[in-house]
């Protein structure tokens, strides 16, 4: 809790019906006010390794004061395990040992995100689901020039192709953002093992009775009965506002 907020969250990962190694990794820390998804790059050397550190990394952090110190402590930190993991594919000998991440921080009535890749990260909001990242990836690129559809994207045979991950180039570029949060708001973390089989609205009836557990199984539960093709991970966050919930029961019109 802080600022006068209380936060509430669950998490489940799943190795899917088809690989035979989880390489996806979470952090579900709410008494930090921190939560990640990290994926694992398939088909490279050791991405159960890389998705493992991010989070052991992140999770080690110490809580700052504010959110933008919060949001550069994880930077730096992702940074330095980008370097470690350039450094461990060169002694292995391999192109690349590498992992998407998407990180979600709270700090006061603020949340801030960081990301690279195509894990993703989404508000649940007055009945509206908002995707709060851009996944970097070929397939996206192609999207933002009008080149593809959402629904040819979905089945594009480039679409596990991703531009930017912890570990593929000497330099992390990751992006960010940062929202004042409401009462009630919702945040999905996802690995892409669930938001390629898991459309939009199945997601909203997912998230619509505001029970984090419970949105965690069907989530996972649902992206199982679609094929489970790949690694499946949810984190779901909610912000709860006693001030504001307290508000709503008081007729504005008393006392005056």
């Amino acid at each position: 809790m802080a600022g006068g907020l209380l936060w509430s969250s669950a998490s489940r990962t799943d190795v899917g019906r088809v690989r035979a190694l989880n390489e996806d990794a979470c952090l579900d820390l709410p008494q930090k006010g921190l939560w990640a998804v990290a994926d694992g790059m398939g088909g490279h050397t050791a991405g159960d390794l890389a998705s493992g550190m991010i989070v052991r990394a992140l999770g080690g952090l110490a809580i700052p004061n504010t959110l933008t110190s919060f949001s550069t402590a994880a930077r730096g930190t992702l940074q330095t395990v980008n370097h470690q993991l350039r450094e461990e594919a060169a002694r292995r000998g391999v192109r690349m040992i590498g992992s998407t991440v998407a990180a979600l921080m709270a700090r006061g009535r603020e949340f801030g995100w960081l990301w690279a890749g195509d894990s993703r990260i989404y508000l649940y909001r007055d009945a509206q689901l908002e995707p709060l990242t851009t996944d970097h990836s070929y397939v996206a690129e192609l999207q933002a020039q009008g080149h593809l559809s959402a629904e040819a994207a979905r089945h594009h045979p480039s679409q596990h192709l991703i531009t930017r991950a912890v570990g593929a180039a000497d330099w992390l570029d990751l992006d960010e953002g940062r929202i004042v949060v409401r009462d009630g708001d919702l945040f999905l973390l996802c690995s892409d093992g669930l938001s390629n089989e898991v459309q939009a609205p199945e997601i909203v009836r997912a998230l619509e009775a505001g029970d984090c557990q419970q949105a965690t199984e069907t989530l996972v539960e649902m992206a199982l009965q679609a094929g489970g093709r790949d690694n499946i991970t949810a984190v779901v966050v909610r912000v709860d506002d006693p001030v504001a919930s307290d508000r709503t029961l008081v007729n504005p019109a008393v006392g005056r």
